[in-house]
């Protein structure tokens, strides 16, 4: 069995690469990485075909992370289908993908702070409009957040 996750974000240039860089180094660290697959997304088109922002690239560069090959795509509709866990950087994401989705794939849209051990914050907050340090505070959010996904995922193919 393969675990499908998807981590979504406006524009697919900051959060959800990141999310989606530090995910699959989680998941590596926990020999999971030959069940579990990960993508990232983003609810708007504006930046389809591009590199992840280069302040989040540096930042991520910064603790090891390498998000020059990913490029931004759009949350399609069969994404819905496809993937078992979808996680929302935010409320607004969270309610997009709420708004495309059918009353059975609902249950899998969740926000990725839900799963954090550290953070109370329900939300990774957009760093694309603000200071550079924001980029940082996403790195510290997501790292915390994706161990506890791990730990969900990998229960859910231990019950497999």
């Amino acid at each position: 069995m393969i675990y499908r996750v998807l981590l979504v974000c406006m524009g697919n240039i900051c959060r959800s690469p990141t999310a989606e860089v530090v995910l699959r180094h989680f998941i590596r660290i926990n020999k999971l990485g030959d069940r579990v697959e990960i993508d990232s997304a983003g609810t708007h088109g504006y930046h389809v075909g591009e590199a992840p922002d280069s302040r989040t690239q540096r930042a991520a560069s910064a603790r090891g992370y390498d998000l020059s090959q990913l490029r931004a795509r759009k949350v399609a509709m069969q994404d819905l289908d496809y993937f078992d866990l979808i996680l929302a950087m935010d409320r607004s994401n969270l309610d997009n993908l709420q708004r495309m989705a059918t009353p059975e794939q609902l249950a899998k849209i969740q926000l990725l702070m839900d799963y954090a051990r550290n953070f109370e914050d329900e939300e990774v907050p957009d760093p694309y409009y603000g200071l550079g340090h924001g980029f940082d505070l996403v790195l510290d959010m997501v790292e915390d957040a994706a161990q506890g996904v791990v730990e969900a995922v990998a229960k859910k193919l231990d019950n497999a």
